[in-house]
């Protein structure tokens, strides 16, 4: 690991215990990774916002790195993981943070704040924006888009003991090509593919033969040494919860982002989901700021920390109660 200017600690909240990256003092500011990803992918802002006078801590969430794998898929719903960000505030005895995602940590911070109002004082998302709850489930959405020759990634990491094995067989060709595929990097021919029926996950990503100019080895060597050590199973599980989560979600049916909110996102990013998108000053009447980074795909912190970086900012000198 490389020498990092944060310190980390666990913190036993929920029935978990979580492995935090912690720096600064001053309002907290919590970070949400996603998939397959750790703490470490805020690796750029943690400094940055702690040294703007913010509490930041920045969890490897349940299932990656050093923090509990619970055995059972249950156990990654989204009701439990944002019970784990309102578990931190109690850890650190604060009453409201500021919650940031990116990825999955997306969908967790829009739960989080609509299911726990007051815990959250406003809320921020990379990537993944927030979408109001489906009328259908959400695998019946993506088997009927994908037609009978494809499977979309989301339902083909359905079946327990595929994608995990697929992934751990050779971790760092899977993690770099996973990174790679969906970056902005990527040419056109090695972005990521369908995945054909009967086919394999790992063979729709491209491994490229030199690293993005976002990583470096010593970056892609954390995240490789942990997730030799984890496995995959953790991250996968929360995929395996979709449907669980809309059914569980029945009373935020229709509901609305009421804390400050803000969103960025990168042209090249395939989760960005235009619709959704259009749909954000609806859903978020308080919203502050929706930023497209030209070029910039789905790693979004890591490809353009500096972007990220003066945007959060920004919103965060507006958003956080004085």
């Amino acid at each position: 690991m490389p020498d990092l200017p944060w310190t980390t600690r666990f913190i036993e909240t929920n029935g978990v215990r979580l492995h935090v990256a912690e720096a600064g003092t001053g309002f907290p500011v919590i970070l949400c990774h996603g998939f397959p990803e750790l703490s470490y992918s805020w690796r750029h802002q943690i400094p940055v916002l702690a040294a703007a006078g913010y509490h930041v801590l920045a969890p490897d969430q349940r299932g990656y790195g050093e923090s509990s794998r619970p055995a059972t898929v249950e156990a990654y719903d989204l009701d439990s993981l944002a019970g784990d960000l309102v578990g931190l505030l109690h850890a650190i005895g604060e009453e409201k943070a500021v919650v940031i995602g990116h990825d999955w940590g997306s969908p967790v911070v829009w739960h989080a704040a609509l299911a726990y109002p007051a815990r959250v004082a406003a809320v921020a998302s990379l990537s993944v924006p927030y979408s109001a709850r489906a009328s259908r489930p959400p695998l019946e959405t993506m088997r009927e888009a994908a037609g009978p020759d494809q499977v979309f990634y989301i339902d083909y990491f359905q079946a327990p003991g595929a994608a995990d094995a697929e992934l751990a067989a050779d971790v760092r060709a899977s993690i770099l090509g996973f990174m790679w595929s969906i970056s902005g990097d990527a040419p056109r021919e090695e972005r990521f593919r369908p995945i054909p029926r009967g086919g394999r996950f790992i063979d729709s990503i491209t491994v490229p033969s030199r690293l993005p100019s976002w990583l470096t080895e010593a970056d892609l060597d954390v995240y490789v040494d942990a997730f030799q050590r984890s496995g995959f199973t953790g991250g996968l599980n929360w995929y395996r919860n979709v449907d669980r989560n809309w059914r569980n979600s029945v009373n935020l049916a229709g509901a609305v982002v009421q804390q400050p909110a803000f969103f960025i996102t990168g042209s090249r990013d395939p989760a960005r989901n235009p619709a959704a998108i259009e749909q954000l000053e609806r859903r978020m009447p308080n919203l502050r700021g929706n930023h497209l980074l030209p070029g910039c795909g789905h790693w979004t912190q890591q490809e353009r920390p500096d972007d990220v970086n003066r945007l959060l900012l920004e919103f965060l000198s507006g958003a956080v109660p004085t």
